[in-house]
């Protein structure tokens, strides 16, 4: 018997341009991606929750409902990857996008290459098989810190007994720091291990999701005790 074709990962996205959606689905289901096209946020945002695609591409300025209004109100019950587009170059842009849950950014005009680069490091991420096969190399799959639990195999994070919940960005990012508590773990090796490109020391995503991590584990922003700055190097997760 034959074995069947790996499944095609499902993409939506969120776009009100037309020629660049049309063109953007060619190249992308030219290598193997199912690519579905909506150009309304409001309509997007019901349709995610209903479908659940792998990953979204989600456009800032669409009618009906912007770009981060989707993200803010998809993102309690969609888990996936969520990548942002917008054809501004404003810092507050990504700023705002990574603190509604988004896990990337890109400025148009869009590169397909480098945004085929960027959904494949996404995906990586959430693919049961090789998400598994990175942690059964693992020593211990569950790390505990007194009162956080981390569960890789489930991905799953608990605090005080209570669950956490994390975007895929924010718990890749939360174990490998906990893989090495007590260590300072450089910006330059979070984006190399976590976010999948070299740090061009200007970026600052990984520092924004440092920020959500923070407050999502009752962190003190100003005078953190679990996830510490270390001043023009990175951060340390406290053993």
């Amino acid at each position: 018997m034959e074995e069947s074709a790996p499944k095609k990962p499902r993409i939506l996205l969120v776009e009100d341009d037309l020629k660049l959606a049309a063109l953007v689905k060619e190249y992308l289901e030219s290598d193997q991606f199912d690519v579905d096209v909506e150009s309304r946020g409001d309509t997007a945002a019901n349709r995610i929750l209903t479908d659940k695609p792998d990953l979204i591409i989600l456009d800032v300025m669409l009618p009906g409902m912007d770009g981060f209004e989707v993200c803010k109100r998809i993102r309690p019950d969609y888990d996936g990857p969520i990548l942002m587009l917008t054809a501004r170059s404003e810092e507050v842009d990504e700023v705002i996008g990574l603190e509604m849950g988004a896990d990337d950014y890109m400025s148009k005009p869009v590169r397909p290459r480098l945004l085929l680069a960027r959904l494949r490091t996404l995906l990586r991420r959430v693919q049961p098989n090789a998400a598994q096969e990175s942690f059964d190399s693992e020593e211990n799959a569950l790390i505990e810190l007194t009162d956080l639990q981390i569960d890789a195999t489930q991905r799953s994070v608990v605090l005080s007994g209570k669950p956490v919940y994390l975007t895929t960005a924010e718990f890749d990012l939360l174990w490998f720091l906990a893989r090495r508590p007590g260590e300072v773990v450089t910006r330059d090796e979070i984006f190399e291990k976590v976010i999948g490109m070299p740090y061009d020391g200007l970026d600052r995503s990984a520092d924004l999701r440092i920020t959500r991590l923070r407050k999502k584990l009752g962190d003190d922003g100003k005078q953190p005790s679990r996830i510490k700055s270390i001043r023009s190097v990175g951060y340390l997760l406290a053993p």
